[in-house]
């Protein structure tokens, strides 16, 4: 069976398992496929935790789940040498950083060294403590979590670091069936006495994980869509090409890093939906999630109610797709 066959089989075994949050299911395997990580942003209790915890299950690799907290400090994350007074020796413990699969949750309550010393691992793929570098596993993802809801005891991370992200996912409320539909899959749970769900039966390897990132880099993007993609970035920093009134809206436009996070997650949701080329539609897609944390609104923007998201509808509406 070939990779992305059992790609697409382990992404339909996940939709089972994971009701109502479809966004986030595809965005956790572009950004799995992609080489990345995400952010992701919605109210408490809607499958985020699990999202991550199901994907793990169906992975040969290690997942762990780190609560981010006021006094959390950095050695928590990445480990510290532990010195042995028998032999005057010290030896390096591996932290949480040195799992595959990493559920940062509320990373906003943590302090700002904190949040740095996540963000370095995950900019860098390995950690350095005193004059010796760690390398970090080669499949290594991070999904982090913020909750928009409450601001007391949180520290934000600045623009220039949510910029290391690949995607920022913001997620809702289930619709009424979905929820539906929620009830009867935990009730079933309950009754086989499962915590949480049970693990995925044929867990993917990394080996065949690694060999469907190297075809989706293989996925042709034409010459058009490419052009599409880089006029829509470059739209960002030079707005007043497509009016003055978005000119007013946009204060700092988004950096190369969204050229090549759009790119590399086009690339991934094609070869995802099973074809080897990207349409404008992929491009289309993706935009407001590797965009809205790239991007910075003028304080006249804000003043009126405007959003990141709304001006990215903007572009998608300006920008002529091939």
């Amino acid at each position: 069976m070939s990779s992305q066959a059992i790609v697409q089989r382990l992404l339909a075994d996940v939709r089972q398992r994971i009701i109502g949050q479809d966004r986030l299911i595809l965005r956790l395997f572009t950004a799995l496929l992609a080489d990345g990580h995400l952010l992701v942003e919605g109210a408490p209790g809607l499958a985020k935790t699990r999202a991550i915890q199901v994907l793990s299950s169906g992975i040969q690799g290690r997942f762990c789940r780190i609560q981010f907290t006021p006094d959390l400090l950095p050695a928590d994350l990445t480990g510290t040498e532990i010195f042995h007074p028998q032999q005057g020796t010290f030896t390096f413990r591996q932290g949480p950083l040195f799992h595959n699969l990493i559920l940062a949750d509320e990373i906003n309550r943590a302090p700002a060294k904190v949040q740095s010393a996540l963000l370095e691992a995950m900019a860098e793929r390995q950690i350095s403590v005193g004059s010796t570098s760690h390398p970090l596993p080669e499949l290594f993802l991070v999904m982090a979590t913020q909750n928009p809801i409450e601001q007391e005891g949180t520290h934000p991370l600045p623009e220039a670091q949510l910029d290391r992200f690949l995607l920022l996912v913001r997620i809702d409320y289930p619709t009424l069936a979905e929820e539906r539909a929620i009830l009867q899959l935990v009730r079933q749970e309950a009754r086989q006495q499962q915590k949480g769900a049970a693990p995925i039966a044929e867990p993917l390897s990394q080996t065949t994980l690694l060999a469907a990132r190297r075809e989706v880099l293989q996925v042709h993007l034409a010459e058009a869509v490419e052009e599409y993609l880089l006029q829509l970035v470059l739209a960002t920093r030079q707005p007043q090409r497509y009016g003055s009134d978005l000119a007013d809206l946009l204060q700092y436009g988004a950096s190369p890093r969204a050229s090549l996070a759009l790119d590399r997650c086009a690339r991934a949701n094609a070869w995802l939906m099973g074809r080897d080329f990207v349409t404008p539609d992929d491009i289309k897609a993706l935009l407001p999630e590797v965009l809205r944390h790239r991007i910075q609104l003028t304080y006249h923007a804000e003043a009126n109610g405007m959003t990141s998201d709304k001006v990215i509808e903007l572009l998608l509406q300006r920008v002529p797709a091939p």
